[in-house]
């Protein structure tokens, strides 16, 4: 029916042109950014989701560099505590040998000497050992915080990171003056040398903990990864198809367009006749 108001035919037309244009646009889009979500309007449900998902993986990500930090202190601990038993053997060499009844008192007090420089350097490497500009040793605890941002996923690895020094080791005091003090020195000094050995496992223990924290983090970030993109990303196929689908809608829809102006225009010709 030819109408001279309204040119029904045209306005279908119009309409169906602008919702093509809107879907090229959205499809366009998501070409151009790999993504199947570029604004809340295209999957409010979806987006949250993905939001959610990214925020566990930033979490993630400084949780495992967190573990990684914990780790570096640990093994800069264990240097120190290798360091100190390398002292603590000297010393041992030192006892011994003033121990022994062919050893002068002249050369007993040079042995003595030697052995309070070793206790000395135990006490400078106790207290000078840092990472990240503080103390490794005497801060009480070291926790190393981790988590994937919600509460449900956090955890920590608390290390204990007790002071290290002459007195902590019972070597304070103790001297090599006469054999029988050396003979009780070397007792200490055994001690000392266990002691360290233990804390030395202790922070072992606890590196391989956070390592094993940090293989399973990295392997959930992997797996967060992989479901954001399932959210997020294009298909790429589809997308495609429905390019040439909305670019040949346009093309017909400009056409249906035209056609139905020219219509209008039978309705003039039949009132100029």
């Amino acid at each position: 029916m030819l109408s001279i108001l309204n040119n029904i035919s045209s306005l279908q037309a119009e309409n169906s042109l602008n919702s093509t244009q809107m879907s090229l646009n959205s499809t366009l889009q998501q070409l151009s950014t790999g993504q199947r979500i570029n604004s809340g309007a295209d999957d409010p449900a979806g987006l949250a989701i993905a939001n959610g998902l990214e925020a566990n993986v930033t979490a993630l990500t400084q949780s495992v560099q967190n573990a990684t930090d914990g780790v570096g202190m640990l093994q800069v601990a264990d240097g120190a505590l290798s360091q100190i038993t390398t002292l603590l053997n000297q010393a041992v060499t030192v006892a011994t040998e003033s121990a022994s009844g062919t050893v002068s008192n002249s050369q007993r007090t040079a042995l003595d000497n030697e052995y309070q420089s070793i206790q000395s350097e135990i006490n400078t490497i106790g207290a000078a050992t840092t990472y990240n500009g503080q103390a490794v040793f005497g801060s009480g605890t070291l926790t190393v915080f981790m988590s994937d941002s919600s509460s449900a996923g956090t955890s920590s690895i608390t290390v204990n990171m007790a002071a290290v020094s002459a007195t902590s080791l019972t070597l304070n005091g103790t001297a090599l003056t006469t054999a029988a003090a050396a003979g009780t020195a070397l007792t200490d000094i055994n001690t000392a040398i266990a002691a360290v050995a233990a804390l030395r496992g202790n922070l072992g223990a606890s590196s391989n903990q956070l390592q094993a924290a940090t293989n399973v983090m990295n392997n959930q970030i992997t797996n967060v990864q992989n479901a954001e993109s399932g959210i997020m990303d294009a298909d790429i196929g589809t997308t495609t198809a429905n390019l040439s689908k909305y670019t040949i809608l346009q093309q017909t829809g400009i056409a249906a367009l035209q056609q139905s102006e020219q219509m209008q225009q039978g309705v003039l010709k039949l009132l100029q006749g």
